[in-house]
C-alpha cells in the first residue's frame, strides 16, 4: 500500500507552472519543464508548460496500457506520443525544442522501480539510511556554463538576463549528446540514458518512505540549506509538500537579488510528491 501527498506550485509572479505531476494506480511521477528566454528561438510555438503537461498525460496513458512496462519504455512511449503531436508544426532537430526533467516511481507487491532523468532527484528513506537518487551529469557537464552565468547580486537585472540567454545557447551542445546529459524531449531514446533501479519493500532494508523532487523543491537542501534530506523527508512528513515549498519561498524572498545565494532565478515553480509505504508488511 502507498499513501501519496503532493504539491506544485508556479513560481510567484509567473502566469504558468512549468512543473507537472502524475499520480495514477502505483506510478508517480513529476515534470519540470525547462525555462528558454522568452526572445530565443528554438524551432518550436509550444511553451515549457504545453510540454510537461502533455507529457505527464501521455505516461499515464502509456502506463494504463501497460502498467507492468519497464519505466524506461513508458516514458519512451510518452515522449514519442508528445513529439507526434507538434511534429508537423515545429522543429523536433532544434536542441532548445521544449524539455522536461523526469522523476518516476512505481511501486510494485515487493519492490518499488524508479527513474530519474536530469535533475530532478528521487530521495529514499531505507529506514537506517538515506539514499539520494541523482543524475549527475547535467550538474558535471554545465558546470562551467554555470559557473560563467551566475553572478551575486545580479538576479533580476539586464546582466543577468543576457547571461541566462548565454547560458542556454551553450547547453543546447549538450542536450542529448552521449558527450552530454539526457532530457525527454522529441527522442524517446533519452528514456534509456536515465538512471534506474529497485529497492525493496519487505525486509529490514526495504524503503519507508520517498519524495520525488523538482529542483525547485529540492533547493530547500541544495541551494538554501534549511535541512539535510533527513529533515526534509522529515518536514514532508510532518508538515507536507505545501508546507516545504512555503519554506523555499520564504527563503527566495530573503534573497531576492541572490546576493547570499547566486542562481539562475528569483523562484522557480516547485514540486514535490512524497510517497508513504505500509509499514505493516512483515520484515
Amino acid at each position: 500500500m502507498m499513501e501519496v501527498r503532493l504539491a506544485t506550485e508556479a513560481a510567484p509572479g509567473q502566469p504558468a507552472n512549468e512543473d507537472s505531476a502524475l499520480v495514477v494506480g502505483d506510478l508517480v511521477a513529476v515534470f519540470d519543464g525547462v525555462t528558454q528566454p522568452a526572445d530565443l528561438h528554438n524551432g518550436c510555438t509550444h511553451t515549457p508548460t504545453w510540454y510537461v503537461q502533455r507529457l505527464a498525460g501521455q505516461l499515464g496513458a502509456a502506463y494504463g496500457e501497460a502498467p507492468d512496462a519497464a519505466l524506461p519504455d513508458l516514458l519512451a512511449r510518452a515522449i514519442d506520443a508528445v513529439a507526434g503531436k507538434h511534429r508537423g508544426t515545429c522543429d523536433l532537430g532544434h536542441p532548445g525544442t521544449p524539455a522536461a526533467t523526469a522523476c518516476l516511481l512505481r511501486a510494485g507487491d515487493d519492490q518499488v522501480d524508479y527513474l530519474v532523468l536530469c535533475d530532478s532527484p528521487l530521495v529514499l528513506d531505507l529506514g537506517d539510511r538515506q539514499e539520494v537518487v541523482n543524475d549527475l551529469r547535467f550538474d558535471q557537464v554545465i558546470a562551467d556554463v554555470r559557473q560563467a552565468a551566475l553572478v551575486p547580486g545580479a538576479v533580476g537585472t539586464a546582466q543577468h538576463a543576457e547571461r541566462m540567454k548565454t547560458a542556454a545557447t551553450r547547453k543546447w551542445e549538450y542536450t542529448n549528446q552521449p558527450h552530454g546529459y539526457w532530457i525527454a524531449s522529441a527522442d524517446p531514446g533519452a528514456a534509456y540514458e536515465a538512471v534506474t533501479g529497485t529497492v525493496p519493500l519487505r525486509g529490514p532494508g526495504r524503503v519507508r518512505r520517498a519524495a520525488l523532487l523538482t529542483d525547485g523543491a529540492s533547493a530547500a537542501v541544495e541551494q538554501f540549506a534549511l535541512y539535510d534530506w533527513t529533515g526534509l523527508l522529515d518536514l514532508l512528513t510532518t508538515a507536507g509538500p505545501a508546507e516545504l515549498i512555503r519554506q523555499v519561498r520564504t527563503a527566495e524572498h530573503a534573497d531576492r537579488d541572490g546576493r547570499a545565494q547566486p542562481r539562475y532565478k528569483r523562484h522557480d515553480d516547485a514540486t514535490a510528491a512524497l510517497c508513504l509505504f505500509d509499514e505493516g508488511k512483515p520484515a
